[in-house]
């Protein structure tokens, strides 16, 4: 009912920036309910940053200030623009999208962070 497809990840230096994209095609309403999670290896998934069922955003704390996220609806596409990268932000960056209770993921995208 809904396929989320995203790009942009890769490798990256401390400090730098990359910008991850979520294109959303299928049965949608909104882009509300719809965010970024990421997985490090031997952790769990965590949620990075997302709008809320009523278009509020909600980051991590450990996150806040350098990540933004932000929408095209156009485009059926939501974006993470994430800047002052730390070594700790490696991970698997998954795009969520939650319709009708149930979730939907991407494949998601490799983000490494490493000098």
């Amino acid at each position: 009912q809904v396929q989320l497809v995203e790009s942009g990840g890769g490798p990256v230096q401390p400090g730098g920036s990359l910008r991850l994209s979520c294109a959303a095609s299928g049965i949608m309403v909104s882009l509300n309910s719809m965010g970024w999670y990421r997985q490090a290896p031997g952790k769990q998934r965590e949620l990075v940053a997302a709008f809320t069922g009523d278009g509020a955003i909600n980051y991590a704390s450990s996150v806040k200030g350098r990540f933004t996220i932000s929408r095209d609806n156009a485009k059926k596409t939501v974006y993470l623009q994430m800047t002052s990268l730390k070594p700790e932000d490696t991970a698997v960056y998954y795009c969520n999208k939650r319709l009708y209770m149930k979730d939907y993921w991407g494949q998601g995208t490799q983000v490494t962070v490493s000098s």
